[in-house]
């Protein structure tokens, strides 16, 4: 995986499905961060910035050195060596293409998309939400099978696709995540895009976010990057439950028109995977 996507630029958002920032004990975090809109996320992080070198202009805010490591698997999630609780987050990805102008991002374009999984520390007072997301190779997942995008915006592919997420632990497979269809989210399609352009071009040093204009003027400015668009809500068991040594995780990004969510855990169960409109994301916990 690394070789086809080393030179990505990797970003997150946070709070774009409702609920998901509490379940998870992160609203503390973003007390402080005001948006025009009650319903839109709260920030962009960065889990990943390729080719990072210190940028000539001056610099508010040089990122963490793990940030340069790249952290995506398609089948193994490395927990961290210290004893700390960490977290399946479910959500979509979406491989973009960026255009710039001036230095500033004039359009992002979503080419692909599919099951990834935004593994988290649970870590209360970190500095910046970037520090609980990137803790070495293995710390965070990317489907192999992603599926390609028609356009996006409503009427089109993305429509019929739901999320769900499961977690398996001696032999048992478990909801982690709700089933929800994936215009769910709070911001998607043009909405979501115009969002993610102009908070990369205006967010600063602020509270738990970093200045990704500077840390992408750093990178080069990457054409193309891996965003992934929120976590999903937890159901009761995902909330309570960490990730142990030899749990496996699936998230699974399926066409509701063409399965059904039992045959989605069928399908998991016996490891029949499904080929069609659909994109599982199977990894391994050691």
């Amino acid at each position: 995986m690394q070789k086809t996507y080393e030179n990505y630029l990797g970003l997150g958002i946070a709070g774009n499905f409702a609920l998901h920032l509490a379940q998870a004990g992160e609203l503390e975090d973003f007390k402080d961060i005001i948006t025009e809109d009650e319903a839109a996320p709260k920030g962009i992080f960065p889990f990943y910035l390729p080719s990072y070198t210190p940028s000539t202009k001056n610099i508010t805010r040089t990122p963490k050195d793990i940030l340069t490591t790249f952290p995506l698997s398609s089948n193994t999630i490395k927990l961290p060596c210290r004893d700390v609780n960490v977290q399946t987050e479910p959500e979509v990805g979406l491989i973009c293409e960026i255009n710039y102008k001036d230095g500033e991002i004039e359009s992002i374009r979503p080419t692909h998309f599919g099951a990834y999984n935004d593994c988290s520390i649970r870590v209360a007072g970190a500095d910046k939400i970037s520090d609980k997301k990137n803790w070495g190779p293995n710390s965070k997942g990317f489907a192999s099978t992603l599926i390609e995008i028609d356009s996006f915006q409503e009427g089109f592919i993305l429509d019929n696709f739901s999320i769900c997420s499961f977690l398996k632990r001696d032999n048992t497979l478990t909801a982690y995540g709700e089933n929800v269809a994936l215009n769910g989210y709070s911001y998607f399609y043009e909405k979501l895009t115009l969002w993610i352009k102009n908070q990369i071009n205006t967010q600063k040093d602020f509270g738990p976010l970093e200045p990704l204009s500077e840390y992408i003027e750093a990178c080069k400015h990457p054409s193309k990057a891996i965003i992934s668009i929120g976590a999903t809500r937890y159901t009761e068991y995902g909330e309570k439950t960490f990730l142990s040594p030899a749990d496996e995780v699936f998230v699974v990004v399926y066409n509701h028109n063409t399965y059904s969510l039992e045959e989605i855990q069928t399908s998991l169960n016996t490891k029949q995977y499904l080929r069609e409109d659909i994109s599982i994301l199977h990894q391994k916990v050691i």
